[in-house]
């Protein structure tokens, strides 16, 4: 049977290895490398549709199994017609599973062989996700990427205890696979688990390939550890990934992170960090982080970025948008979520130049020394 979701490789960068290439999807083509925006609840939080395909330049965006099952439940958003249709979305939609939210709960939860036992945040009601429950849910929800259950184990944990979660998470994705039939309209994707123990890295991969799903994402790093041990594991597991599937690093959205992932070999990226610093007043510019609250910015009558294209540097100026900050008013919330989501959505499509042009360590490096100062 025909899968929903095929990777195209373009180009390989001579100088770092990073890729070029193309995700095909029953909403449309992905360029990659890509930044994903997050809509957990079904929206992208303050933007429109419009906001993300015509401002941000959006390709895809996520959303979150475990919030939605909760409110306002897979069952209404399949009455409504799907996700796409639910919230007026005709690009690509990807699910994660709810693993993450749902072993952040620590105690609020019970694992078991046969899956999660937890209270909702919400109202403290008792639930039990297995991995055919998740993989019911997310093709009521009719994302075209979906996720297979994980566990994300937390950073420090022991190896003994991430060798058991890790063989379960394989033992989970093998029934979330049994279990997923509209494999002609949704992707499954396996996660990498294994902690910061490169032999549990290695032997989850290899036993995911051997379930031959259609893309393979990392999972369990970036969660707390040094970035010498993130970059480590990242550049140890990215090669052992299949070459003709989509790569996928989970939860990672600073610029540096980014750009570390792409050299990697990564194709695809997700975070609420712009979005969620972007409602504590921070934008992110090609010359580095501006906190708009400060004073600094008070009779600062220039744009938010010179550089940048979207319809906030357009339009306002770094005087505005603190006054809105400082005033709390939901406008500012927007202005600045739409900023940071636009510029790095266009850091992306510069990424994606760059390997073309086999440049993109050079502009790493250049880039490194306009945003961080270094």
């Amino acid at each position: 049977m025909e899968t929903a979701i095929t990777y195209e490789l373009l180009h390989e960068c001579k100088q770092t290895g990073a890729r070029r290439g193309v995700i095909h999807t029953p909403h449309g083509d992905i360029q990659t490398p890509i930044f994903m925006p997050v809509g957990t609840q079904a929206t992208v939080k303050s933007l429109t549709p419009e906001d993300l395909k015509e401002e941000v330049k959006a390709q895809i965006i996520l959303s979150n199994t475990y919030h939605l099952y909760l409110r306002p439940g897979h069952e209404l958003v399949k009455e409504a017609g799907g996700l796409h249709n639910f919230m007026r979305w005709d690009r690509p939609i990807l699910t994660d599973c709810g693993g993450f939210q749902v072993f952040s709960l620590s105690d609020l939860r019970t694992i078991s062989e046969d899956g999660v036992e937890f209270k909702s945040h919400l109202d403290g009601s008792k639930h039990f996700f297995s991995p055919e429950k998740v993989i019911e849910i997310e093709e009521a929800l009719g994302a075209d990427i979906i996720m297979s259950f994980d566990e994300c184990v937390e950073y420090g944990a022991s190896y003994e205890y991430t060798k058991d979660s890790m063989e379960r998470t394989t033992r989970w994705a093998k029934r979330c696979k049994i279990a997923h039939k509209a494999v002609d309209k949704q992707g499954l994707f396996g996660i990498i688990q294994g902690g910061f123990f490169k032999d549990l890295r290695q032997k989850s991969v290899q036993d995911l390939i051997e379930l031959d799903f259609p893309g393979y994402a990392i999972g369990g790093i970036s969660v707390g550890e040094p970035k010498e041990e993130f970059l480590d594991i990242l550049k140890y597991t990215t090669p052992l990934m299949p070459v003709n599937k989509p790569r996928y690093l989970m939860g990672v959205g600073s610029p540096d992170y980014l750009i570390e992932a792409a050299m990697a070999g990564i194709d695809m990226c997700d975070c609420v960090l712009p979005t969620r610093i972007a409602r504590n007043g921070t934008a992110m510019t090609w010359n580095g982080k501006v906190v708009v609250r400060n004073a600094t910015y008070e009779r600062d009558f220039s744009p938010l970025d010179p550089e940048c294209d979207c319809y906030t540097c357009r339009n306002y100026t770094r005087a505005y948008l603190r006054h809105l900050v400082k005033t709390n008013e939901i406008l500012g919330d927007r202005l600045l979520s739409l900023h940071n989501l636009r510029f790095l959505t266009s850091l992306m499509e510069r990424v994606r130049i760059e390997i073309e042009n086999d440049n993109l360590g050079k502009f790493a490096q250049e880039f490194y020394k306009k945003y961080y100062k270094i």
